[in-house]
């Protein structure tokens, strides 16, 4: 059986900027629909890259200045849903979820946050919350889905996707184990921050 599938729909979702336009230039050269949020949406516009906001998707707007946006089924139903489950599949086709095929997220930039010197609201303000559910809703679903938090991934990604229209099973493991160690790093430094900040009584 071949763990390769046509890779049809992705989202982008970032903080760092580096290497998204090339990223989804390529995608979108694929005929891959691409979905995306916030900034990440305007820079993708700005470079003429066609686009649907995840808003038009959930057919719910973003809120709270940006603290609301990708917490919805149609988002998380996209990506844990497992596509050969008919179970899964009657879901689906019930309430209106397509699937996401690739997930590119990185966090929200806490730690570089904090080493600038911003004020405690400001550092709380930059623990992400969409960001590494929707990592780890992929990450656990990486037997259909690449997850990809980093830039420097973004060329290998690309080149099996010219490739194969997809990435490998080898690939996409090897990415959820990165998506795992990224958050489990990404939380402890929240924790530590949290607990210097915190007299015990």
């Amino acid at each position: 059986m071949t763990d390769l599938f046509p890779l049809r729909r992705a989202l982008l979702s970032v903080s760092d900027k580096t290497g998204l336009i090339d990223l989804a230039q390529a995608l979108s050269a694929s005929g891959v629909e691409i979905l995306s949020t916030g900034g990440s949406a305007k820079a993708l516009r700005d470079s003429g890259i066609e686009v649907t906001d995840v808003a038009a998707v959930t057919q719910f707007p973003e809120m709270m200045d940006g603290r609301v946006k990708t917490l919805h089924p149609k988002v998380h139903g996209g990506l844990l849903a497992l596509r050969d489950n008919p179970d899964h599949q009657a879901a689906m086709e019930a309430h209106d979820l397509a699937g996401i095929d690739l997930l590119v997220v990185n966090l929200y930039p806490f730690e570089q946050t904090v080493a600038g010197g911003g004020d405690y609201d400001s550092c709380v303000e930059n623990i992400d919350i969409g960001g590494p559910t929707m990592l780890r809703a992929a990450a656990k679903n990486h037997n259909r889905v690449t997850v990809v938090t980093e830039p420097k991934d973004y060329a290998a990604i690309v080149k099996e996707i010219n490739e194969n229209n997809q990435t490998s099973i080898k690939t996409r493991r090897k990415l959820a184990i990165k998506v795992f160690q990224k958050i489990s790093e990404y939380d402890s430094i929240i924790h530590h921050y949290l607990m210097s900040h915190h007299v015990l009584s």
